[in-house]
This record gives structure tokens, sequence and C-alpha cells, in this order.
């Protein structure tokens, strides 16, 4: 009864979960650690590959629900969900909830056995990463960080983008079981590399979603049919994914599609640190970055990163420049 209850508190967590088809590999005992938008359903997707799949979150009921749906266990802290695994998965929200299941008496480190590896799917700091890395050789573990693009509905369908940053030996034995969630997971470089990776991945949609925002916000201004527009322009030079997964719902003034505004302000805040560090000069991207920061004062931190636009319709120029 406990678990029929935790299972509709979730409102159906398998439905959640899309169909896809899974490359046959050699079932693993894995962790997953942290299971919010991105991290359920690619738990899910580890257990539906056949994996035998134990799983922590700071709500224990969700950890509960989730082991009621697919046939998993749940684990009261991260060292007790890592205890035999081979490897290791986690996606959480920074770096400082990352160090909050990895280190100290309860953290992963502390549990997982000799050559486990640890991969961490947070888009953090690659600083964090290089130290993790790091602590885990000390230990005699391995690390991979391996942020991810795709949002929420990546995630859900297992189709993400995994970009990877650790040794060659390491990345190749975790390969087929992460791709039980992803689409393409590619080793990109050293330690760190897959952060740095995923930082430019957000630098190319902040500026694809400023123009985007801008050009429907003008269109509607010059009193065009704007989805009619989209759908002619989206054949040609000016396509991108935003545009034809965004445009029309952007038209349409929605903004509850995926990954939120006060996500992506951490994720810029992280590029634009490490772009002091490294001493690259991103006009643009701190420019949309404080447009961000309108959009928050708005009320709108849980509206998606299309949402811009509402804020270039309030201060569009009334009169010519």
């Amino acid at each position: 009864e406990m678990l029929r209850s935790l299972v509709g508190s979730e409102m159906c967590i398998r439905d959640r979960i899309g169909t896809k088809s899974y490359d046959a590999v050699v079932a693993q005992k894995v962790a997953f650690l942290g299971l919010g938008v991105m991290g359920l359903p690619m738990a899910g997707h580890l257990a539906r590959a056949g994996h035998d799949v134990t799983v922590y979150n700071r709500t224990p009921s969700k950890a509960q629900a989730w082991a009621a749906e697919f046939g998993g266990h749940s684990a009261m802290t991260p060292r007790e969900a890592v205890a035999g695994a081979q490897i290791v998965f986690a996606c959480v929200g920074n770096d400082d909830d990352l160090r909050s299941v990895v280190l100290g008496p309860d953290g992963a480190f502390s549990g997982m056995a000799p050559g486990a590896v640890f991969v961490d799917h947070t888009t953090a700091s690659a600083d964090v990463a290089r130290e993790l890395y790091a602590q885990a050789k000390d230990l005699g573990l391995n690390f991979i960080d391996a942020p991810v693009s795709g949002g929420q509905a990546g995630a859900v369908n297992g189709v993400l983008t995994i970009m990877c940053g650790g040794e060659q030996a390491v990345f190749d034995a975790i390969k087929p079981v992460a791709q039980a969630f992803g689409r393409a997971v590619t080793r990109v470089g050293p330690p760190g590399a897959g952060q740095l990776a995923k930082m430019v991945n957000q630098i190319c949609i902040a500026g694809i979603v400023q123009g985007l925002s801008e050009a429907v916000a003008f269109g509607q201004a010059a009193d065009l049919d704007m989805k009619l527009v989209l759908d002619v322009i989206s054949k040609g030079a000016a396509q991108s994914w935003q545009m034809e997964n965004r445009g029309g719902t952007m038209v349409d003034d929605k903004f509850d599609f995926g990954f939120a505004v006060d996500w992506m302000r951490k994720d810029l805040g992280l590029v634009l640190a490490e772009a002091r560090h490294n001493g690259a000069r991103l006009p643009l991207t701190a420019l949309v970055d404080q447009f961000y920061g309108d959009v928050q004062k708005l009320g709108g931190g849980r509206w998606d990163t299309s949402s811009p636009v509402s804020y270039t319709h309030l201060t569009l120029p009334t009169t010519p420049y």
C-alpha cells in the first residue's frame, strides 16, 4: 500500500520515460545519484536496458517510488547506493551538490569499490571535475566528467548528447552503458574537457536563442504571420534546432518546455567565470546572461530558455534607432 501511494505521488513515473531500442550489452550493477527531471528518466533507461540499478535521491520517497516502478533498488545515502556498483552515475544541481554526494563519510567515494567509475552528468565547473578526478585517482577509483545536452526531452527519450572528459580506457568502459540514455557519447579530451565542451554548447544556445527572440519580436511588430515566416526560413540558412522546436512556442508565449532560466543562468555563470580565467571575450554571452536576469525579475525563473522573447516584447523600441 505504501509503495502504491508513492508511485501515485510521482504521477506515473514510467509514463515519463520514452520508448527506445537498446543495444545488447553485458548487464552491470550500477548506481544513479539524483532523480531530478534529467536523472529520473536517465536512471529509468538504465533499468530498461537490463542493468541492475540502485538509486539515491535527497528526497527518499522519490527514490522509493522509482524503485517500485522499475524493479531496481533505493538507498538512503550515496555510500549505500554505490555498494558493489561497477559504474556510478550522478546528475545533481551544481558544484556544491556534487561534492555533497561524492565526498564525506556518506559520500559515494567512501563506498565505491576499487576500480569503479564515477560518471558525473552534472553541468558543473571544470575545476570541480579536475578536483574530483584527482581525489578519485588517489582512492583507486576512476572519474569521468560527462555533462549532457538535449534537455528534459532528450533524457526522457534516451537521446542525450554526452560530452566526456577523462581517460580513454575508462571512457571506453562506460560508453556502452551510457548509451542507454545517450544518442552520442563522445570523449572530447582529458579530465575537465567535458565540462568545457558543455560551456561551448551553452554559449551557442545563448546566442541563437537571443537572435531568435529578436527575430520573433521584430516580425510580430511588423504584423507578420510569424509561424508561417519561421516555417519558411527554417528551410534556409537560418535553420536551427531552437527555431524548429521553440520558434512556434515563442510566438505563442509558451515557456514551459524544459530547461529553466534559473539553470541557464547557473550555466552561464560557469561560462563567464571560466572566460575570466582563460581570457576569452564573450560580450554577447554576457549580455544574454543579463537578459535572462531580467526574465528572472519578471518572475520567469522557471520558464524555459526561449523566454527572452518575453523581455524583448517589453523592451522593443517604439521609435526609430
